[in-house]
């Protein structure tokens, strides 16, 4: 199946415009904030952000990462999140046209979108918001729902809600077991990953959910082994989790083939 170069390319510029969407989102979530107002602004001075300067990466590159009222450098970390938006907004578009699931854009590209925001904010803060969690279980729900409805096959939204629950018991278990090892806002997140990985195969599901805790561990080991850390050490599991979801949207198919094959 060819991919549409022009669909390709609206993902990419979407992806970027959204990027620079999450900045504002990773800044001001935790801390409480509105997303609507003020508008963009330096976190420094306070000067509002104009026009020109606030188109995505373009607008950074043409200030040299400064602001241009006080001179604050501007972390680039800022454009370094739209492109990245852009280039996985690209791939995921990529993928599911490959997979003849055109229909389920719309909820890929919002797994994606608060995705990377959640990554991010874990990241720095070590909490999942639940303004972010909580109400992308009805939006994903919805997606999904109209993506089966635009297939014309329901089983995989059937399998999505199962697929859902399942992560969110076996996730719940691990952490009433371990509660210093995961925090509950991961336990939250769980069922979204089962909801969309589900959407798409049981082995996706399962491969998923296997990665989301082997690279947990091999960032742990390699931390420890290098002193950067040691077995006390707080990691955020939500970038592992995220990570391992979409890694399994595109190996998910060939493990299956491979371990198909391998049987055969």
């Amino acid at each position: 199946m060819t991919v549409d170069v022009l669909l390709l390319a609206a993902a990419f510029v979407l992806g970027v415009v959204i990027g620079s969407f999450l900045n504002v989102v990773v800044y001001r979530v935790p801390r409480g904030e509105s997303l609507v107002r003020p508008g963009s602004h330096c976190p420094a001075c306070g000067a509002p952000i104009r026009a020109r300067p606030n188109v995505p990466v373009l607008g950074w590159l043409v200030l040299h990462g400064r602001c241009a009222d006080c001179r604050t450098g501007i972390p680039v970390r800022y454009p370094l999140v739209e492109l990245g938006t852009g280039v996985v907004f690209l791939a995921v578009t990529a993928r599911l046209e490959q997979l003849g699931l055109r229909g389920a854009l719309p909820a890929f590209g919002y797994f994606s979108a608060i995705g990377i925001a959640l990554a991010l904010i874990d990241l720095d803060v070590h909490r999942l918001p639940n303004a972010i969690v909580l109400p992308s279980y009805p939006v994903l729900a919805l997606a999904l729902a109209g993506s089966a409805w635009w297939q014309g096959d329901w089983w995989p939204l059937a399998r999505a809600g199962i697929g859902a629950g399942a992560l969110l018991v076996f996730f719940g278990v691990v952490w009433l077991i371990h509660p210093a090892g995961m925090g509950f806002g991961d336990v939250k997140l769980s069922g979204l990953i089962g909801g969309v990985l589900g959407y798409l195969s049981w082995t996706a599901l399962v491969f998923g959910a296997f990665l989301c805790f082997l690279l947990g561990a091999v960032v742990g080991v390699v931390l420890i082994a290098t002193g950067r850390g040691t077995r006390k050490s707080a990691l955020p599991f939500g970038p592992f989790m995220i990570l391992g979801a979409m890694l399994a949207l595109f190996l998910a198919g060939p493990i299956g083939r491979l371990h198909l094959g391998v049987r055969g």
